[in-house]
């Protein structure tokens, strides 16, 4: 017997047209070098004459089409305008290398690209490697009389706000929900960087798990500030989740300083804010020249978050609350919620559970299973396995992939490429990354837990944990160590630290002071660049 309901497709239509009708008086503020304030009626205008812009420009009924931006509002236009005409906004990633872009603008076949004027020195050199690239429409985000690149004098080459000003504004109807809606390609730590399309249907609902208590918890009354970037990973979907409900939006454009951050949240009134793990760490020494009392929690993942970082935000007030999820994964899955089961513990007991990946949002589902196989492990918290995941916004596969690339086993869950542990409630604990787990004398060490202890000593700013060949153990710990600014320790002192507090063996057999830990194109620890300064390593003892 089948159900009565009307078959309504879930489509990022129906979040603009709720944007539009229920909210027109909400904010979009861009901070950053050109500020901007636009009413949600004044955006849905704006993005309503480019849609039609897009005809004007001649984008093909389903094209794909670039966006090179920072997080600001018509890059948010863009989000809307593309996949509402039923077109496919592709996010390209401005800190990928250039040969990387090149790859992805080609095996997406865009058709145009939207950049930023600040930006053009990136792409420029890049523009005769790009194969179907038509025409690239500039958003000038530069200050008037202030210097900045010098847009092309070449046809192909449009000002943004001279396209959409005269166009009329279009109709949106999507009438098919897993019609694709954006793709985004993978940050490219090993091979070639690989395209996830998503669809109206799992943005939607990825959106409204995200404004769920089980979710993100994204309400109207929240001023909603999303740091991590636009052009990776959907902004974690808050760019669906805020306008679904009608939170503010405060964009930072391109000030990413943490004073630059830190003032936008006080002079905005920010309420929830999302990035990863540097970003709040850097915030930490300017707590007494900003007032944080109206930010209520802070969205935090990419990277493991250390407990030192949810300890540091007590005192101002400010709740960091972990995330987990991955550019497969849309990209948000899991949360660090607190289960009523817990409730009534103090906040030194419920540290460890907030460092922890969480429990899955409603609808998606996880399991551990021994390494190469599809054979479930018990979820008792101690038992560590290949963690993998199914849901109406996990990856079936990849765009077009490379000959032997897959993406789910045998009967239909996704490899998430991490080690963990689930405990008998559901709540999820990262291990490590698979390749980034440290083999010695045939057992595993958890760089994770290594580096979130040693990033809890008032000295150390930043730390990440490396395999180092050894003759005996296969592989033994190198750690490597950044100081906090004015501080000093010396590594035996480190070592002294982290005895109590872990297992003999799993101690690093040496200590490295590093200026700063390499970042990938989205902000998390290389543990490859490290693996390669340190190739050659010789450990104490080591002939």
């Amino acid at each position: 017997m089948q159900g009565l309901m009307q078959d309504y497709p879930l489509t990022l239509v129906n979040i603009f047209h709720r944007m539009e009708q229920l909210y027109p008086d909400h904010l979009i503020i861009t901070g950053g070098p050109k500020p901007s304030r636009f009413t949600y009626a004044e955006f849905a205008d704006r993005t309503r004459r480019l849609g039609s812009a897009l005809d004007t420009l001649g984008v093909s009924a389903d094209g794909r089409v670039g966006s090179f931006c920072w997080n600001h509002v018509q890059h948010l236009e863009l989000y809307y305008a593309i996949p509402c005409t039923g077109r496919v906004l592709h996010t390209l990633n401005i800190r990928l290398f250039p040969q990387q872009l090149t790859y992805i603008t080609n095996h997406a076949e865009d058709e145009v690209v939207f950049v930023d004027r600040s930006l053009l020195p990136v792409l420029l050199p890049l523009i005769d490697t790009f194969t179907t690239v038509q025409k690239y429409v500039v958003i000038d985000d530069v200050p008037e009389g202030a210097d900045g690149p010098e847009v092309p004098d070449d046809e192909r080459f449009i000002d943004y706000e001279e396209l959409i000003a005269d166009q009329p504004r279009a109709d949106f109807d999507i009438k098919d929900e897993n019609q694709a809606a954006s793709i985004c390609y993978t940050s490219g730590t090993t091979g070639n960087p690989k395209g996830v399309v998503y669809s109206h249907r799992s943005m939607w609902l990825h959106a409204s798990a995200s404004t769920s208590t089980a979710g993100t918890d994204v309400k109207p009354t929240d001023t909603v500030m999303p740091i991590v970037p636009m052009f990776h990973a959907n902004a974690w979907g808050f760019c669906h989740s805020a306008p679904m409900v009608g939170a503010n939006i405060v964009f930072p454009a391109s000030d990413m300083t943490p004073a630059g951050v830190a003032r936008l949240i006080e002079d905005e009134k920010v309420t929830l804010a999302g990035g990863v793990p540097t970003i709040w760490q850097g915030i930490v020494p300017l707590f007494d020249q900003f007032d944080f009392s109206h930010l209520d929690r802070i969205l935090c993942g990419g990277s493991a978050v250390p407990a030192a970082l949810i300890e540091a935000w007590r005192p101002v007030g400010v709740l960091v609350w972990q995330a987990w999820g991955m550019t497969e994964t849309n990209p948000v899955a899991t949360g660090a919620i607190i289960d009523p089961r817990d409730q009534g513990k103090s906040e030194d007991e419920l540290l460890p559970l907030r460092a922890r990946a969480g429990t899955p949002f409603p609808g998606m589902e996880f399991r551990i299973v021994e390494p190469d196989t599809i054979n479930p492990l018990p979820w008792d918290d101690t038992t560590t396995g290949d963690l993998q995941v199914r849901g109406p916004w996990a990856a079936r596969e990849y765009y077009r992939p490379d000959a032997g690339v897959t993406l789910v086993t045998s009967d239909g869950w996704m490899s998430t490429g991490d080690v963990a542990a689930i405990d008998p409630f559901g709540s999820i604990k990262i291990v490590d990354r698979t390749k980034d787990l440290v083999k010695s004398g045939g057992e595993w060490i958890s760089s994770v837990d290594i580096e979130n202890l040693l990033m809890g000593h008032p000295a150390v700013r930043e730390a990440a944990i490396v395999g180092i060949p050894h003759p005996k153990w296969d592989e033994r710990p190198l750690a490597c160590v950044v100081l906090a600014e004015g501080k000093s320790a010396t590594a035996e002192e480190l070592l002294d630290f982290l005895r109590p507090k872990i297992a003999k063996w799993w101690m690093p057999d040496a200590v490295e002071f590093i200026d700063e830990v390499p970042k990938t194109s989205v902000g998390k620890f290389s543990k490859k660049d490290l693996r390669t300064r340190f190739a050659d390593y010789k450990l104490p003892g080591v002939e």
